[in-house]
């Protein structure tokens, strides 16, 4: 049995190695009950030193909010383009995909430079704008409220659309990746469209720099077990990436 002073020091050092911990590993490793680990992480969260999650504490604030795309496309911008230039290499013998909406997954339309026909499917106004003209790109744009905030339509014209179609590749961009929580963005009736491209998609390529892991938007858009992908950068925990690889998920780490 260690004294309190000791199980915080411990968890405190776990936090800085894993970025996160649970209460139940945590119980498992101090021998004592989940009620004193609750109190403990109460107690940090208090002194402002960890932040309490669903079944355990975090680093870093879970909760993630809204911001305006312009504001966005401003954080990590490096680190997007080199997410936006790995993902490429997926696309190979496809000849349609969806790219949602978002300053990672924009980066992708950017560098996407056919050299065949290629039919991209997309609720992002700034998508259809960079992709309009470009040589061997016939661009579908979903039709629907469009939101200020991203540039990005949604509703029920938008997803009536995306019932009739079926495509190789989704890439999706997300505001968090939560190990138990799942996939999520800070918009309710953008995770609803974005659950209908999912739908459309046989493969599913999750586009997100380091700091969307571990955080939580309001609206879940689905479950990790339905991912095939997550393209990331080089900030990303390696105890995170075991995790992923351990779920069936490939984890690509863009240089």
């Amino acid at each position: 049995m260690r004294n309190i002073t000791e199980r915080h020091q411990l968890i405190l050092k776990k936090l800085q190695e894993d970025g996160q911990v649970n209460i139940q590993d945590l119980s498992d490793l101090m021998e004592v009950s989940g009620v004193t680990i609750r109190k403990d992480l109460k107690l940090l969260e208090d002194k402002n030193l960890l932040f309490r999650t669903r079944g355990g504490g975090s680093i870093t604030n879970p909760y993630t909010v809204e911001r305006p795309i312009n504001e966005k496309e401003l954080i990590k911008r490096e680190e997007k383009q080199k997410i936006a230039s790995a993902a490429i290499a997926l696309i190979d013998q496809n000849d349609s995909i969806i790219i949602g909406s978002g300053t990672t997954v924009f980066e992708l339309a950017r560098c996407l430079h056919p050299t065949k026909h290629l039919t991209v499917i997309t609720p992002a106004v700034k998508v259809t704008m960079e992709l309009c003209n470009r040589p061997n790109v016939d661009v579908l744009q979903l039709g629907g409220l469009t939101r200020p905030n991203s540039s990005s339509v949604t509703g029920s014209h938008a997803e009536r659309i995306l019932e009739d179609i079926s495509c190789g590749i989704l890439f999706l961009g997300i505001d968090g990746i939560d190990l138990e929580f799942g996939l999520s963005i800070t918009n309710l009736t953008e995770a609803s469209l974005n659950q209908k491209m999912i739908e459309s998609a046989q493969v599913i390529a999750i586009l997100a720099d380091s700091s969307k892991f571990g955080r939580r938007g309001l609206g879940k858009v689905c479950n990790l077990d339905q991912v095939q992908y997550i393209i990331t950068d080089k900030g990303v925990l390696p105890a995170t990436v075991r995790q992923l690889e351990e779920k069936g998920i490939q984890v690509i780490i863009a240089d």
